[in-house]
């Protein structure tokens, strides 16, 4: 696994629709309907929204559609990956996520779904590697609270915070991992 080069500014369900592609051709309204139906706890995504970033990874070259005509119906379009859209997706489902509460959430979390789909134990061992970037960023955390002077309370009550978030992030690593079934 890999450190993310994918900040968590730039989180968008852009890879989860990549990874609906990777798995099939599909039309625009068949991804936004997947995502509600498979990732719709992690994403919160509008149709249109869901256009936006198909249009969007259709002009980087990421997709490809063609339109298919319909009678009394508006002509359809079944986009699929170009070879430098899986690319792109599979050096991002290789990645370790950033170590936030947000990016495990919905970064991760979408990881995980296209690894556990593809093999289970690429899966786990997904979870170790994140388990383990998120101990060693603690460490640092807590390296960098010790450093903050004594009359900072808020700098510290902040860190405090955000390391414990992070721990608890830890725990539930360790209880994703047991509950993932292993067939």
């Amino acid at each position: 696994m890999t450190k993310s080069r994918y900040s968590t500014t730039r989180l968008s369900p852009e890879f989860a629709l990549l990874g609906f592609l990777n798995q099939s051709t599909a039309h625009g309204y068949e991804l936004h309907q997947k995502l509600i139906d498979e990732l719709g706890e992690i994403w919160h995504c509008s149709l249109s929204q869901t256009y936006n970033i198909l249009t969007r990874l259709e002009a980087q070259g990421y997709i490809e559609g063609k339109t298919q005509a319909q009678e009394k119906r508006p002509d359809k379009r079944e986009l699929r990956l170009t070879p430098a859209g899986r690319e792109r997706f599979e050096t991002w489902l290789g990645e370790l996520t950033a170590c936030s509460v947000h990016a495990i959430r919905v970064e991760f979390m979408t990881r995980l779904y296209f690894l556990y789909a593809r093999d289970h134990r690429s899966a786990i061992q997904m979870v170790e590697a994140q388990t383990i970037a998120l101990q060693n960023y603690l460490e640092h955390l807590n390296g960098e609270l010790q450093e903050i002077p004594e009359g900072r309370v808020f700098n510290q009550l902040g860190m405090s915070l955000r390391i414990g978030q992070l721990e608890t992030l830890v725990t539930w690593l360790e209880t994703c991992k047991n509950q993932l079934p292993n067939n």
